[in-house]
């Protein structure tokens, strides 16, 4: 069990994006905040959440709401960013809880954001690449998108890709699916140095 009493926060957010370059003057910020708690002892997901972010450098463009769903009206009803990460804090235990996400651009993000909005980081040091591990249990050359790491293992996407509540969830199903270990690789023929189940409960903070 970790110190957060074996409980774990999965975030995904989704943030504003364009076909192309971003408009002048506009920057990418947060719009969504997905987060699925998982209970790693008893390896089931409890909660899921969503927080709508307020953004205040850009607008939601037609692309990124083909991408999300998500609607500029939708947003614009949303916390503005240092709420929504004061209330990481507060209510959802982001600041004890080790925290995982698919790849490290959910950190970056927030760590950019943050930076510049002056605004504290909400979370504490232990951060899990779900992405990185997956790859490494699965002995595999690329690291694959979470759609596709979801039919690598045999898993159903349940709810709408890049939702960021969706996301969450999807990613903890992943990650519980590390957890209960891995057996060899999924690919064929595929040259295997996977670690072993006490390793990649040790990569995911276990």
């Amino acid at each position: 069990m970790n110190s957060a009493g074996g409980l774990l926060n999965v975030v995904d957010v989704e943030a504003t994006c364009w076909e192309g370059p971003p408009p002048a003057g506009a920057v990418s910020e947060i719009i969504e905040i997905g987060l699925t708690v998982v209970d790693l002892d008893r390896g089931v997901r409890v909660e899921k959440h969503r927080l709508l972010v307020r953004p205040v450098r850009s607008t939601v463009s037609a692309f990124c709401t083909e991408l999300t769903g998500l609607t500029q009206g939708e947003v614009a009803a949303g916390l503005e960013f240092a709420e929504a990460c004061r209330e990481l804090a507060a209510r959802h235990g982001a600041g004890q809880r080790p925290w995982a996400s698919w790849g490290d651009y959910d950190r970056h993000q927030f760590t950019r954001q943050c930076a510049a909005t002056a605004t504290p980081y909400p979370f504490g040091h232990r951060h899990t690449n779900a992405k990185a591990v997956f790859t490494t249990a699965h002995g595999l050359r690329k690291r694959p998108g979470m759609a596709q790491a979801l039919r690598l293992a045999g898993l159903p996407l349940e709810g709408r890709h890049h939702r960021g509540e969706d996301d969450a969830w999807n990613i903890a199903a992943l990650i519980l699916h590390l957890a209960k270990g891995v057996e060899g690789s999924i690919l064929p023929g595929a040259p295997v140095q996977r670690p072993s189940d006490s390793q990649i409960r040790e990569l995911l903070g276990l």
